[in-house]
């Protein structure tokens, strides 16, 4: 069995989510799960935030996706292959 999780790290959530949110749009076939991690609520919002996807398809198409995301400026991404 194997998983493919592609970590995001967004480091100015107001700027660059709303990019990020675009691109995970357009690759949304190949997004089994999504969860969003960020610190605090209401008016103590964090400007950082955490996604954690779990991808399916070719390898090709979680390495473009990877890609992308790593392009929006303070925005970073790892693509991790979990093998038992």
């Amino acid at each position: 069995m194997s998983k493919s999780i592609l970590l995001i790290l967004i480091g100015n959530r107001k700027d660059a989510a709303v990019k990020v949110q675009q691109i995970l749009t357009g690759w949304g076939c190949i997004i089994k799960t999504r969860l969003g991690i960020h610190d605090g609520v209401l008016d103590n919002c964090s400007d950082e935030g955490l996604l954690i996807l779990e991808l399916h398809g070719e390898r090709e198409q979680k390495e473009e996706l990877a890609r992308k995301v790593e392009l929006i400026q303070g925005v970073s991404s790892k693509l991790v292959e979990l093998n038992v």
